[in-house]
């Protein structure tokens, strides 16, 4: 084709797009504007417009429990309003450190790094599953398949891209030794997940996340990981040290988990909230 032939092609085809930009009552910047601007992706359906936000978040401080019993948290201030007339600092932190999220490859070799975590997979229906009763008799208790049942039973079936989320009562605990609970060998004793009840959640429905009030997604004396194992390698992701779960409904509250995004991480401290 000839290089005029080339450019007759092109201008008509500009001019076609131009015509249609103007039917459409969009002029050419906005047309080039709306073409920018990154695609949405919908949202789980609302039950009824929320009237309310709640806080799931710890305020993380240099003394926060750690799952290793040792600082996480760093701040250091750089610069003070009253010398340099802002206030800045500068922050070393652990990324599984406070309220925060582990990340696919937290426990995979090639899973989903935190900033690759789809953004529908972080605004989703939330499932409160309440085992206080069994954990004020048991540190060592676990959500179990019973309990998912129970739940399942009392509110229906877990929606789809669900966060089901362990309320044990732990948070009462925070501000003391009992919420590590480290016994006089050095192991641990809070709740968490049964290996059972998560493969239960992966192959009878489609939560994508799952929450826990405690340092662990997997219970304190656990010797191998075997929650963390089975649930993040497929792709799913925890909350551990969620927090205010007492404030909401066992159903119809709607989490947003505001995870970092930082390249490859493993997760990090995040910022959760819930709609009712």
């Amino acid at each position: 084709m000839c290089d005029v032939c080339v450019m007759n092609s092109v201008k008509k085809t500009m001019l076609s797009r131009r015509d249609f930009f103007k039917r459409s009552g969009l002029g050419l910047a906005a047309a080039a504007s709306a073409a920018a601007v990154p695609s949405f992706t919908a949202l789980p359906a609302f039950a009824d417009t929320p009237s309310k936000v709640a806080d799931l978040t710890h305020t993380l401080g240099p003394d926060f429990p750690t799952f290793f019993g040792q600082q996480q948290f760093f701040p250091d201030k750089k610069f003070s309003f009253d010398k340099d007339g802002f206030n800045l600092f500068e922050l070393r932190v652990n990324e599984h450190t406070g309220t925060h999220i582990d990340a696919p490859l937290h426990f995979s070799a090639d899973g989903q790094s935190v900033d690759e975590i789809p953004v529908e997979n972080l605004v989703v229906p939330l499932c409160v599953v309440d085992i206080k009763a069994k954990a004020a008799e048991d540190a060592d208790a676990q959500v179990t398949p019973d309990d998912l049942k129970a739940w399942i039973a009392a509110n229906g079936p877990i929606p789809d891209k669900a966060c089901v989320a362990m309320n044990s009562g732990w948070q009462a605990h925070m501000g003391t030794d009992k919420f590590r609970n480290a016994d006089a060998y050095g192991k641990m004793h809070f709740p968490g997940f049964h290996v059972e009840a998560v493969k239960m959640l992966m192959e009878e429905s489609g939560a994508v996340g799952i929450a826990v009030d405690t340092l662990s997604l997997d219970f304190g004396p656990s010797p191998d990981f075997a929650v963390h194992y089975a649930w993040l390698p497929s792709n799913r992701w925890g909350i551990e040290c969620i927090a205010n779960l007492d404030m909401l409904p066992a159903k119809g509250a709607t989490l947003i988990a505001g995870a970092p995004k930082h390249k490859g991480g493993s997760g990090g401290p995040l910022r959760v909230l819930a709609m009712v």
